[in-house]
């Protein structure tokens, strides 16, 4: 549920204020993107960020899966060092004998 509420006007332009309790729970500030969407007889603000086109992938839903099946690995103890590359790819080649 939303802790805050607020009133606002549409001026000129279909422009509006967003109140500063609003914007300050939201966490956004001047020059932040907000998609809009309609929705339901509401229209719903979403704050978005700008990605890099070249960081894109590291945000895709599988990606961000692995990343956290890995941090769930690293905690848990599921980690093995190795001393040269070698050594690691040997490992590698042996798991999938």
């Amino acid at each position: 549920m939303p802790t805050q509420s607020a009133v606002t006007k549409i001026t000129r332009n279909g422009q509006i204020t967003l109140p500063a309790a609003i914007r300050r729970e939201a966490k956004v500030k001047e020059g932040d993107l907000l998609a809009v969407r309609f929705e339901q007889d509401r229209i719903v603000l979403i704050p978005q960020k700008l990605i890099d086109k070249s960081q894109a992938y590291f945000w895709s839903e599988s990606w961000q899966e692995a990343e956290q099946e890995a941090e769930r690995d690293l905690a848990e103890g599921r980690v093995e060092a190795y001393e040269t590359v070698d050594d690691l790819i040997a490992a590698l080649e042996q798991d999938q004998d």
